[in-house]
């Protein structure tokens, strides 16, 4: 792909789908939830020899603080630190990702 004019670098994605956002409002409040949903299920598992398997009941509640996996957790942190440094634009199906401008 030729250089764009101003220095920006694009990157062309076709998409069927809109992509799932699953970051937070900040970076702190992000690794909050990370927290409490890595705590969640290594206390259901630590919990077991002393409180027996119904500490596991606890390890689901991660999902909910994770907003699905912790794959799904991870994407999330990348795209809460990267707000406001990139931009998405996509228009008939063709999405273009570059470096947000400086104001």
């Amino acid at each position: 792909m030729p250089p764009v004019p101003g220095g920006a670098d694009l990157v062309t994605v076709r998409s069927a789908a809109p992509a799932a956002n699953f970051a937070s409002k900040s970076v702190p409040r992000h690794l909050a939830r990370g927290a409490i949903g890595f705590g969640l299920i290594i206390g259901s598992i630590a919990l077991v020899p002393v409180a027996g398997p119904a500490t596991l009941l606890a390890a689901p509640l991660a999902l909910i603080a994770f907003r699905g996996c912790p794959t799904c957790w991870m994407v999330g942190l990348a795209q809460t630190v990267s707000r406001g440094r990139l931009e998405r634009q996509c228009v008939d199906g063709v999405c273009t990702l570059a470096k947000a401008p400086v104001d």
